[in-house]
C-alpha cells in the first residue's frame, strides 16, 4: 500500500507541474490574464520608428525620433555581428523553436538546486524580442507574491510570442528583427543608430572587434558603456570574444590579437541637436507637423494670410494633418518611420555652416568682446541709458522659465532678483567647446545676450529649392530660427525694390540723377533724409548705378517721390517679402522687418528673370518600406517682374560688387563671377545684411544679437559689408573650388532676346546720349 502511495506522489510530482505549465500555457495564450498579441500584429509589430532626412545627394542628415531607430533588413548587418550576438545571447538559436529546453533546465538547476544567481535568464533571443516589441508590465507590486506571479506570467506570454514568432519568421529576420529594437544605450536604439551613434558607420561595415562591444553593450547598456564605463566595456567585449571562440566562430589565435586591440570610438550621440542641417531638419518638422493656421494665433494680418496661403498651396505645410495612414489616423513623424527626402546639398551646408562658425568665432565675436570690455563689461550700446538697460534686464528676466517657476511658486520679485543674482553651477556654450562655470542666471542672461548670431540661406533662383539653410550658430544653445522664424529691420536691402519700379517704368540703370537731399512733408513738419557719409559727388549728377551701388540715400529719396510708396508695397509683396511694409515715405531706409527667408526669395526672382518661385525643401517621402507616399513636384511660380526690368536689375546689383558697398568680394575673396549683391545695415549698426546672388544661386546673411539693443558702435565693424558679406565671400569660395556642385564662375546672366545689344556700360551710355535729346525712359524696342 505505502509502494502504491509512493508511485502516487511520485507520478504527481511529475504530471502535476505539467498539468499547471499546460493549463497556465492554455489560459495565458487566451488573454485571460491580459493582452497577447494576435497573429496580424506579429505580422506588423508596432515600434517607435525614427523618421530620416536625407539630403539631395543622399546623406542622412539626422532623424525625428522618440526613441532613435531605424530598421534595416539582415543583409545589411555585418556577419560579425550575427555571429557575436549569437554566440554571447543564444548559441543555440539556430537549433531552438523559440524556447531553449536546455537553456531553461541550465539555469534552473543552478538557480534553485544550486542557489547560484549570477546565471541569466535563460532567454532566446526570440523571447527577448518578444520581450521588446510587447514590453512587460512595469508596475509596481505591494507584495512579494504579486511580484514574481506577475514575473511568471510574463515569462509564460513570452514563450508563447516567441513560437508564434518563430512560426511566423525565418531566423534571419528574427535576428535582424531583435537588432533593430533592442536598446544600446546613448539614445541608440536598434543597431543602425548604434553602430552610426559608436562608429558612424553603418551596421554592415562594424569589425570583429566593434561587433563584439555592441554585442556585449546589449546585456547591460549602462554597466558596459564604452563611454561612461570603458574598462567595463572591454572586459564585456572580450568575454564576447572568448564566447564566439567556443562557438567556433573566431580562433584562438585571432581572440588574442582582437582582445589586444584597444577600443577606438568616433562617438557622436545622435539627437536633434547635433548633425548637420540641424535649424532646417527642425524647419521641415514644423512645417511637415504644421496645423491649419488661425486667425487668432497671429499677431499681424499678413503673417496669417501667407500661413492661410501655405496651407492651400503648400502641399508638405500640414502634410502630417492632410495626409492619413491605415485607420485614418494622421502621421506621426517621431514614430511612423518615415523617409523624408529634401533639397539641401550636404556639400553646400556644410560649407554653410563652416563659413557661418569662422566668421563669427574668428572675427566678429572676438571684436564685439573688445567693444564690451572697453565698456567695462557693459554689454549694451552707449546710447542705451543706465534706466533702459535695467528695463530691458527686468524684461528679460521676467521672460526666463525660471522666472516663471518663482512666481508660480509666490516668490516675490526681490527674493527672485536676489535667486537670480546667486551663483550656481552650470554648462555654458563657449566658441571652444562647453564649459562647467559658476555663474549667476542673471550674469548667464547677459553672456547669452552679448554673443552675435547669423543665419543663412541659399536657393536655386530657377527651381526654388532651398540649398543650404543655416538658423543660427548652435542649435543646442541658440534655438531661435534666424532663417525663417526671426524678422529684423532690412535696412538698405530693401532699396533694390525701389530701383525695380524704376527699371520697370523705363528707366535706364545710368540715368543721372541730382545728388541733393530731398524732403518731404510729414503731417505739419518736414523731414530730409541724410546720406550715412558724405560723397565727392554731392550736389552733382550721378547715374542709377552709382546711386545703388553706394546706397545713397539722396537717390533713393529722389526715386521715392517719383512713384507711390505703395507700389513699392505691393511690388515686394509679388517678389516673395510676405511681412508687414508700411506705405510711407521712409520705405527705402528699411525700417521694415522682414526675415531672411522671404529676402532670399525676393532676391532670387532677379536671377530668375522675374519670376518668383516659392522655396521647396522636400521632393519626397517615403514609409518605412520605401513604398513613396508623396510626391512635390513643379514649385510654384509667378512672374513678379518683367524679364527686361530683372536683367537691369541684376546688372545695378552687379555694379554694386563691382564698386561700390560689396566689392570686398571681389577684393577680399577673389570672386571673380557674375555676383550681384546688396549690403544693409539698420540704425545703430543692430542688424547686418547681405543679400547676393549669381546666375545659378541666390543667398543672403543676416547678423546681429538677440537684442537690439547690443551692436557694434562702429559702421566698419557692424555695417553688413563687414558682418554679412564676408560668410557669404567664404561660402562662394567653396562653393566655386568644387567641382561636384556644377556652380561655375564662367556663367553669366542671360539676357533678354531684345536687349542682347543693351550697353549697359554708363560710360559708352552717357557719350550717346550726349549726341541726342536726353531721354528719361529707355527706348521701347528694350521691352
Amino acid at each position: 500500500m505505502q509502494k502504491i502511495w509512493f508511485v502516487a506522489i511520485l507520478w504527481s510530482l511529475i504530471v502535476a507541474p505539467a498539468i499547471f505549465l499546460a493549463a497556465m500555457l492554455t489560459l495565458v495564450n487566451q488573454e485571460y490574464f491580459g493582452f497577447m498579441p494576435t497573429f496580424a500584429e506579429l505580422e506588423n509589430p508596432k515600434s517607435n520608428v525614427a523618421s530620416e532626412v536625407y539630403s539631395a545627394d543622399r546623406k542622412l542628415l539626422g532623424t525625428f525620433h522618440v526613441e532613435n531607430r531605424s530598421f534595416i533588413s539582415f543583409e545589411d548587418l555585418s556577419p560579425n555581428l550575427v555571429k557575436a550576438v549569437i554566440a554571447t545571447e543564444d548559441v543555440r538559436f539556430a537549433s531552438h523553436f523559440g524556447i531553449d529546453l536546455r537553456g531553461l533546465m541550465r539555469v534552473a538547476i543552478r538557480t534553485v538546486a544550486m542557489g547560484d544567481r549570477s546565471q541569466g535568464g535563460g532567454s532566446t533571443i526570440t523571447q527577448q524580442l518578444a520581450k521588446n516589441l510587447f514590453p512587460r508590465n512595469t508596475n509596481e507590486y505591494s507584495s512579494a507574491f504579486d511580484k514574481y506571479s506577475s514575473l511568471l506570467i510574463a515569462k509564460f506570454k513570452e514563450w508563447i510570442t516567441a513560437v508564434k514568432l518563430e512560426r511566423n519568421y525565418t531566423k534571419n529576420e528574427i535576428v535582424a528583427m531583435y537588432l533593430n529594437v533592442i536598446p544600446f544605450g546613448s539614445n541608440a536604439f536598434g543597431i543602425s543608430a548604434a553602430a552610426a551613434t559608436f562608429f558612424d558607420k553603418h551596421p554592415l561595415q562594424l569589425n570583429v572587434e566593434e561587433a563584439a562591444l555592441l554585442a556585449g553593450v546589449v546585456n547591460a547598456p549602462t554597466r558596459y558603456s564604452p563611454v561612461r564605463n570603458p574598462n567595463n566595456a572591454l572586459q564585456r567585449r572580450n568575454f564576447v570574444l572568448r564566447q564566439m571562440v567556443r562557438a567556433g566562430y573566431l580562433t584562438y589565435e585571432g581572440y588574442l590579437v582582437h582582445s589586444e586591440a584597444p577600443i577606438a570610438l568616433k562617438y557622436q550621440q545622435k539627437d536633434h541637436n547635433t548633425g548637420l542641417a540641424t535649424y532646417f531638419r527642425e524647419r521641415v518638422r514644423q512645417t511637415m507637423t504644421a496645423r491649419q493656421p488661425e486667425r487668432a494665433r497671429y499677431a499681424t494680418k499678413e503673417d496669417y494670410l501667407a500661413d492661410s496661403i501655405e496651407w492651400e498651396k503648400n502641399p508638405l505645410y500640414g502634410w502630417c494633418h492632410k495626409n492619413k495612414k491605415p485607420g485614418n489616423v494622421p502621421y506621426d513623424v517621431n514614430r511612423d518611420g518615415l523617409k523624408i527626402y529634401t533639397t539641401v546639398s550636404s556639400t553646400m551646408q556644410q560649407y554653410a555652416e563652416e563659413a557661418l562658425v569662422a566668421h563669427l568665432k574668428n572675427s566678429l565675436q572676438p571684436a564685439l568682446n573688445e567693444e564690451i570690455r572697453m565698456k567695462k563689461g557693459r554689454i549694451f550700446g552707449n546710447n542705451i541709458s543706465s534706466e533702459q538697460e535695467q528695463e530691458y534686464i527686468t524684461r528679460a528676466i521676467k521672460q526666463t522659465e525660471r522666472y516663471r517657476v518663482l512666481r508660480l511658486a509666490g516668490w516675490s520679485m526681490s527674493k527672485i532678483m536676489a535667486n537670480f543674482r546667486t551663483p550656481v553651477e552650470m554648462v555654458i556654450f563657449t566658441w571652444k567647446g562647453e564649459a562647467t562655470v559658476r555663474m549667476s542666471p542673471l550674469d548667464s542672461l547677459k553672456y547669452y545676450k552679448s554673443f552675435l548670431r547669423a543665419g543663412f540661406m541659399a536657393m536655386d533662383p530657377h527651381t526654388g529649392y532651398i540649398k543650404a539653410y543655416v538658423g543660427g550658430p548652435n542649435f543646442k544653445y541658440f534655438k531661435y530660427d534666424l532663417v525663417r522664424q526671426s524678422k529684423r529691420q532690412v535696412g538698405s536691402t530693401i532699396k533694390p525694390f525701389l530701383y525695380t519700379l524704376a527699371m520697370q517704368e523705363g528707366f535706364h540703370p545710368c540715368y543721372r540723377v541730382p545728388n541733393i537731399p530731398q524732403t518731404f512733408a510729414v503731417g505739419d513738419s518736414t523731414w530730409t533724409p541724410k546720406n550715412a557719409s558724405p560723397t565727392a559727388y554731392d550736389g552733382k549728377m550721378v547715374t542709377l548705378k552709382w546711386g545703388l551701388s553706394l546706397s545713397v540715400n539722396n537717390i533713393s529719396a529722389w526715386l521715392i517721390k517719383q512713384f507711390n510708396p505703395q507700389n513699392m508695397v505691393d511690388l515686394c509683396h509679388k517678389m516673395g517679402i510676405t511681412s508687414h511694409i508700411p506705405p510711407v515715405s521712409s520705405i527705402f531706409l528699411g525700417t521694415a522687418e522682414a526675415s531672411l527667408y522671404e529676402m532670399v526669395n525676393a532676391y532670387a526672382t532677379f536671377a530668375n528673370k522675374g519670376v518668383r518661385v516659392m522655396p521647396t525643401m522636400v521632393t519626397r517621402i517615403e514609409d518605412r518600406n520605401g513604398n513613396v507616399l508623396s510626391v512635390f513636384g513643379a514649385t510654384q511660380t509667378t512672374e513678379a517682374i518683367s524679364e527686361q526690368a530683372a536683367y537691369l536689375m541684376t546688372n545695378l546689383l552687379q555694379g554694386v560688387v563691382n564698386s561700390g558697398t560689396a566689392s570686398g568680394l571681389h577684393r577680399t575673396y577673389m570672386l571673380k563671377g557674375a555676383i550681384g549683391g546688396k549690403t544693409g545695415t539698420t540704425q545703430d549698426q543692430s542688424d547686418g545684411w547681405f543679400l547676393g546672388i549669381t546666375p545659378q544661386l541666390a543667398a543672403g546673411v543676416w547678423v546681429g544679437c538677440e537684442d537690439r539693443t547690443v551692436h557694434f558702435e562702429s559702421l566698419r565693424t557692424g555695417g553688413g559689408a563687414n558682418s554679412g558679406l564676408p560668410i557669404f565671400g567664404m561660402f562662394m569660395q567653396k562653393v566655386y573650388a568644387d567641382p561636384s556642385l556644377h556652380i561655375a564662375e564662367a556663367e553669366r546672366f542671360e539676357p533678354p532676346l531684345n536687349m542682347r545689344t543693351v550697353n549697359l556700360d554708363c560710360n559708352a551710355y552717357e557719350e550717346n546720349e550726349n549726341k541726342r535729346p536726353r531721354k528719361r525712359l529707355v527706348d521701347d524696342e528694350f521691352f
